[in-house]
């Protein structure tokens, strides 16, 4: 079997390891009454002046950073350290295949799941293009950056899973570390950092921000610095979760 044929066993495996469990159907009902709650109620999505332009973005969009911070590690915690506990990790690391095809498997597998997740937002869409006419094509933007933003998150979490035999422990430093890649774009800690900082050092920490990245994404802005930026983390984490499996298969 080639590379790609082990990845897509893998993902498969992987896939029907989310549906047998409750998980799955857990995550997805929580996102998507999250994505209705804070677009219709919180966003003031029925505000006066709002309905016409049926804008879409903003309301429905700002919040995805936020979301993603506790629920996508709750998807990526059990990657690795669940294998690590019950003690399947050396049976999978010593199959005919390579620990960065494993890598790739689980990755795309839990990357997909996040994907249907954004995709049964469909209604929103739905909703919007009923009370008015939108920018679909913004919103398609929108969406792809959302996914990237997801997988980004995901592949924090990977790290911190393959770290620790411990899921609670791979959650907690996923939602740190990713709240770093929010904090470093948000508004009030810019405008902190401005009262000290250089300018130079403000852009240096705001080029690592999702939020930076993701603006554009949410104007419908398909800007090749931001895709690249997504997927820079993705294979950067990708990468050192390989580089610690590989210290766990040695010891």
């Amino acid at each position: 079997m080639n590379s790609w044929s082990h990845i897509k066993a893998i993902t498969k495996r992987e896939l029907g390891a989310y549906f047998s469990s409750p998980l799955a159907y857990v995550f997805i009902v929580i996102f998507l009454l999250l994505c209705g709650f804070f677009t219709f109620m919180v966003g003031g999505f029925f505000e006066p002046g709002r309905i016409p332009q049926a804008s879409l973005v903003h309301p429905f969009f700002d919040w995805h950073p936020w979301f993603y911070l506790f629920l996508v590690p709750a998807v990526g915690m059990r990657l690795w350290a669940e294998e690590r506990r019950v003690g399947t990790i050396e049976l999978l690391l010593t199959m005919p295949i390579t620990p960065w095809e494993a890598i790739v498997g689980k990755f795309l597998a839990s990357w997909l799941f996040l994907a249907l997740a954004l995709v049964l937002t469909f209604p929103v869409v739905l909703t919007v293009n009923y009370l008015g006419s939108p920018d679909n094509g913004v919103i398609l933007t929108a969406y792809v950056g959302s996914w990237l933003m997801a997988g980004a998150y995901l592949a924090l979490s990977c790290i911190t899973s393959a770290m620790t035999r411990n899921q609670v422990v791979s959650f907690i430093i996923s939602v740190v570390l990713c709240l770093f890649f929010i904090l470093a774009g948000f508004p009030p800690v810019i405008r902190l950092l401005e009262g000290w900082a250089a300018p130079w050092l403000i852009s240096i920490v705001t080029s690592f921000s999702v939020i930076t990245h993701f603006d554009g994404f949410q104007r419908g802005v398909l800007d090749s610095r931001d895709v690249i930026f997504f997927l820079s983390v993705i294979v950067f984490s990708l990468f050192t979760t390989s580089v610690i499996l590989r210290t766990h298969r040695a010891g």
